[in-house]
């Protein structure tokens, strides 16, 4: 199976103007993710989605690989297949830009998950939800799984609702923004229209579920250390302080 890591990255935010180029520990976030990005075993190699130049010179100062796409994109979804669309690989990872303590391990078990089941057109992961603000946070996405890690539902809501169970004692999860994707499917995705969930809650894994199509999801630990606000930058700093796995 041959697969691509591809990480889409904006400049424009409107919570954190200019993130992929934070200084993190003293490097731009970016070139955190693609340093951690690159020692994913089972990828061909790691790309740069962006449609900033800024953002193209400060990656290819680095080393890496970036291509500048369209403004018009409408998501970092689109970004990816508008950047990877020549490629005639099999597999088309999506890791986020602003994760640099992204667990090269974790997305390794990804790549296993796509690969045991040829007809898995997307996976993603997922991670254990324990303390009771990430529940009740809606930044922090929730997934409620099935039998062998089918995604039932992604919420910025807490669900599953516990009635009478204490969360302590819940096997609750995190949905990870890190998906696998059939190179033939995220065709196919990116030309379906917004799905009428997708456009309630925010989330473009939904327009796939709506769709009836099945999402596999691997349960991981990770850090969660996603930067979405400029006082985020602290605890990404401190997670990776910790050598990754």
């Amino acid at each position: 199976m041959r697969a691509l890591a591809v990480v889409p990255a904006r400049f424009a935010s409107t919570r954190f103007p200019g993130k992929p180029l934070a200084l993190v520990l003293g490097k731009p976030m970016i070139q955190w993710v693609v340093e951690r990005a690159s020692r994913i075993r089972g990828i061909e190699g790691v790309l740069v989605a962006t449609d900033d130049e800024r953002i193209v010179k400060v990656v290819l100062d680095f080393g890496g690989r970036a291509v500048l796409t369209s403004s018009a994109c409408p998501s970092g979804t689109d970004r990816i297949w508008e950047a990877a669309r020549e490629w005639d690989g099999d597999v088309l990872v999506n890791l986020q830009g602003d994760e640099p303590a992204l667990e090269p391990r974790a997305v390794e078990a990804l790549l296993e998950l796509m690969a045991s089941d040829p007809t898995l057109s997307m996976g993603t992961l997922a991670a254990p939800l324990d303390r009771p603000e990430d529940y009740q946070n809606p930044d922090v996405v929730k997934v409620v799984l099935g039998e062998g890690g089918r995604c039932l539902y992604f919420s910025r809501s807490p669900v599953p609702h516990l009635r009478d169970a204490p969360i302590s004692g819940a096997r609750l999860h995190r949905h990870v923004g890190v998906y696998a994707y059939r190179r033939t499917f995220l065709e196919a995705f990116t030309r379906w229209p917004e799905g009428v969930l997708e456009g309630m809650e925010r989330l473009e894994q939904l327009r796939a579920l709506e769709k009836g199509v099945v999402i596999r999801a691997v349960v991981v630990r990770w850090p969660g250390c996603g930067v979405d606000r400029p006082e985020d930058v602290a605890r990404a700093e401190a997670a990776l302080r910790v050598p990754p796995a």
